[in-house]
């Protein structure tokens, strides 16, 4: 029951100037978030890649109040992509973008976000790799979805979210599936009210595999983001009885967390992307991450008893 209250915690400006303070913060947080900018990024891609691991690069931040932060973000984004052109790692190293980092809760903030992300799809199309936009809170979610499918019309390799615990996203992952596009599913990090979500977990679980179910059985690329082992197995056998090569799906997970697994199914020949977040705005991905998992939240309690 404590994730509700963390991810309530992510939106409070007294809890970020807390926790920020904290003197080992900056340790856990490590843990989760290898580098504050691109200089320190480069070193873990060619790591991770020379593992025979593929990533997705996140540069973290979200509150975004004016559009020249937005353009910021977008300017970051490029950057990103010039560094990752001399590894030559194509597809191995995409990005994933949340569009609020791009405007889309400003004024105007539609066309703002499209018009800032489409120059960051577009260089990394260049590349030879692909941009993920990110799934945030459900109020968000059909600029997305028009985003997307508007990306999709030039850089039909674009990729987007999908949440398992929203009632809505069954639906989603029909016409996603049927489009033949490229869908990470995931559970959902955002607090949601119950007239959208499913709070019980074993529901969530539950919607988790209808729904990759479908995706699996669609005409799109399915992208498993889970750290969890029997939804995990439960993938892989969706993905035998579906009838998919390992190269026509793969799993994601996040930096920091299992990374003896992220391994174990690299080395099997299935594809494993890690989730790999960069940024000095850390605090509300951070938070989030404690949410999603106990162990996480057990960590950094034990980590402030003892180094704090």
């Amino acid at each position: 029951m404590l994730g509700p209250v963390i991810l309530a915690a992510s939106r409070s400006d007294r809890m970020r100037r807390l926790i920020s303070a904290a003197p080992v913060t900056k340790q856990v947080v490590d843990r989760f978030i290898p580098g504050e900018d691109v200089d320190d990024i480069v070193p873990v891609v060619r790591e991770l890649a020379d593992h025979g691991l593929e990533l997705t690069m996140d540069v973290v931040g979200e509150d975004i109040t004016n559009p020249a932060q937005a353009a910021a973000a977008r300017d970051a984004y490029l950057e990103l992509v010039d560094r990752l052109k001399p590894l030559e790692l194509g597809t191995r190293a995409e990005m994933s973008v949340k569009l609020s980092m791009f405007g889309q809760a400003l004024e105007g903030g539609h066309e703002l976000a499209l018009s800032n992300v489409r120059p960051v799809v577009e260089a990394a199309a260049e590349i030879g790799t692909t941009v993920t936009l990110d799934a945030e809170d459900h109020t968000t979610l059909d600029s997305m979805f028009a985003i997307h499918e508007e990306l999709r019309k030039d850089f039909p390799e674009t990729g987007c979210v999908i949440q398992a615990y929203l009632f809505r996203t069954e639906a989603d992952a029909r016409r996603l599936a049927e489009s033949g596009s490229r869908v990470r599913l995931v559970k959902g990090a955002y607090k949601e009210p119950a007239s959208v979500a499913y709070q019980d977990k074993h529901e969530i679980d539950r919607a988790y595999v209808r729904i990759l179910r479908t995706l699996m059985e669609g005409e799109g690329y399915p992208m498993i983001g889970s750290h969890d082992p029997r939804l995990i197995a439960i993938g892989q056998e969706l993905a035998h009885h579906a009838g998919r090569k390992l190269d026509e799906y793969e799993f994601q997970m996040l930096y920091g967390i299992r990374t003896d697994e992220h391994l174990r199914l690299a080395a099997e020949g299935h594809r494993m992307r890690v989730y790999t977040a960069y940024g000095t705005d850390w605090y509300g991905y951070f938070m989030r991450r404690l949410a999603e998992k106990p162990a996480n939240l057990r960590f950094f309690a034990r980590s402030m008893l003892t180094k704090g």
